[in-house]
């Protein structure tokens, strides 16, 4: 069977991973790359960071974006989910005060999906090798849309 997902559905998926595919155009081209980030029920939001280049440069000049979440455990069973949004970079004390949030949150999820005790943000989550400090960003969710399939 398959069906569309109830939106607490897909909210759910989010709530319950942390690495997704970010689709962003830049110019006429569409580009989509993976990204760590933390869905923060508080705010409705989507939570990441990135170091300066192509992705940042992009999302600066067009604001639109697509979060790709997928669960996967065979062809016939799955969700996937589609979030539409809004990118907002952050600064000072609300960049540190969500990336903490950011960092929390992954460690949270890894403990109760995988029994998994994360120390560092380094342990799941793209090293930053750029001596500047990374940009912290969050996406306002427009609308999330999604699919399952199941047997």
């Amino acid at each position: 069977m398959r069906r569309n997902l109830e939106e607490k559905e897909g909210i759910e998926l989010l709530k319950n991973n942390y690495v997704g595919y970010l689709a962003y155009v830049l110019g006429s081209t569409p580009y989509i790359v993976p990204i760590t980030y933390y869905y923060d029920s508080d705010t409705h939001t989507i939570t990441s960071y990135s170091s300066i280049g192509h992705k940042l440069d992009a999302m600066r000049k067009n604001p639109s974006v697509v979060l790709g979440v997928n669960k996967i455990d065979s062809v016939s069973n799955w969700q996937s989910i589609q979030v539409h949004g809004t990118f907002e970079e952050l600064e000072g004390i609300d960049a540190k005060h969500m990336l903490h949030e950011f960092s929390e949150g992954v460690k949270s999820i890894l403990s109760r999906t995988k029994g998994n005790d994360a120390k560092f943000i380094s342990e799941f989550s793209a090293k930053i090798e750029s001596e500047a400090p990374p940009v912290v960003f969050r996406i306002k969710i427009g609308d999330i849309v999604g699919k399952l399939r199941e047997h």
